[in-house]
């Protein structure tokens, strides 16, 4: 699969924004943790999505669709073994051993997959289901086995969102109280947890790093709205800023999220105001990047949340390729995520990369069209974004990686006057 872009076209139009991945996908696998009807609303239809519902349908999960609306039922689970194929293709494939364990006493999963930005371990994972009473065997492949999860204070060595995710999922099934210090934050953390209660978990601390979960005999069937996906919202940001367009997205400003997207778009000279439900980017826009007190070169770093996030680092260094001035980029948590400004200076833009985790950028550069390759979901969309600026034809391969996270962007862009064709 691949993307063929012609550059140099104002994006301009309204863009309603799909429902959160990182939150839809632990939803889906908390519908195992019943045998009662789960209804998820506002679902993205995005390729990593599709491949949770096949894993949920091989396990014998009954799924029902109504546009964006999946109600599943798991009563008629038949097995606890997940597919390996399956497994391969999504990193949130993990997220099935805490739910498996905790409700039917087993779980066997294979090495998940998804993108190759640096070494993902899995040991936080482990160590939180041993720590509540798990045993787990294996070294390529694990078989998870417990009578009955017993509630614990567990001290997580990273705030990992994945891990957070699946021993909370565990614990809400688990005999006694779970303490969880080092919690992840995460707004799709938050709205998991949201979804878990209205099961009849009993769960407090939502949105700290520390989170209390008291275990519960069982849980009910119960349907939440999975809030907007605030990574699509802050990529095409970038892209209608980039292209010296302008943007109406049709969303709920969360006054917990946006203010983190708004602080570091404001130092890259790009600011958005809010109409009603509407966010709005003008094109009227400074692009010039805003030098730290004392004229220094300013920095902008990634990390868990309230943190800029690492999703959105790919499409802000493209989008700083076009502004005015000098700044740094710091990847603190993926040492493979920034590999991609090889294609970027390809293309003609003044990067220099300073090691792993580090590049400078320094603008605007006057990119030019470039054949690439997409190797991971939010570097594919940032080489989209490039395309767009860029003067004359991109060919961008292994477009079929930006669907895992992306939902249709090629008729999203076209829809905002993008001259993009996706070919098979």
């Amino acid at each position: 699969m691949r993307f063929i872009v012609h550059g140099q076209r104002h994006l301009e139009g309204t863009l309603t924004p799909v429902g959160n991945k990182n939150a839809a996908l632990p939803m889906l696998a908390a519908s195992v943790l019943t045998d009662r009807p789960i209804t998820l609303k506002n679902v993205p239809l995005i390729k990593d999505v599709l491949v949770m519902l096949d894993i949920l349908e091989d396990l014998g999960v009954s799924v029902e669709q109504k546009g964006r609306t999946f109600t599943l039922c798991a009563r008629s689970l038949k097995k606890t073994r997940l597919d390996p194929t399956l497994c391969h293709l999504v990193r949130s494939s993990i997220l099935f051993a805490g739910p498996l364990t905790a409700r039917h006493g087993n779980a066997h999963l294979h090495p998940p997959g998804g993108d190759v930005i640096g070494h993902r371990c899995l040991d936080t994972h482990l160590h939180g289901l041993r720590t509540l009473g798990t045993i787990i065997k294996g070294g390529r492949s694990y078989s998870l086995t417990a009578k009955q999860l017993k509630g614990s204070f567990i001290l997580f060595d990273e705030a990992s969102v994945t891990a957070t995710e699946n021993i909370m999922m565990a614990a809400t099934l688990a005999q006694g109280t779970t303490t969880l210090y080092n919690a992840a934050c995460e707004p799709h953390v938050h709205d998991l947890g949201l979804l878990l209660n209205k099961m009849g978990a009993q769960i407090s601390g939502l949105g700290t790093n520390c989170v209390k979960i008291k275990g519960v005999k069982q849980l009910n069937g119960a349907t939440h709205t999975i809030g907007p996906d605030y990574i699509e919202i802050g990529s095409f940001v970038a892209a209608a800023a980039a292209t010296k367009g302008s943007l109406t997205i049709q969303t709920k400003l969360d006054p917990l999220i946006f203010p983190i997207l708004e602080r570091t778009f404001r130092k890259l000279g790009i600011c958005w105001k809010s109409s009603g439900k509407n966010l709005i980017l003008s094109n009227k826009q400074t692009l010039r990047i805003q030098k730290d007190v004392g004229s220094s070169i300013p920095k902008i770093e990634d990390g868990t949340w309230p943190a800029f996030p690492s999703d959105l680092m790919s499409v802000v260094i493209v989008l700083s390729t076009q502004l005015h001035g000098t700044i740094l980029f710091f990847e603190k948590l993926f040492e493979s995520r920034m590999y991609f400004v090889d294609q970027l200076i390809g293309m003609g833009a003044q990067i220099v990369q300073c090691d792993p985790h580090r590049v400078l950028v320094n603008g605007p550069a006057r990119l030019h069209g470039y054949h690439m390759a997409s190797p991971d979901i939010r570097a594919g969309m940032a080489l989209v974004i490039a395309a767009l600026c860029a003067k004359g034809k991109s060919i961008i391969e292994n477009a079929q990686v930006i669907d895992r996270g992306y939902e249709r962007i090629d008729e999203k862009l076209q829809a905002l006057g993008a001259d993009i064709v996706r070919e098979d």
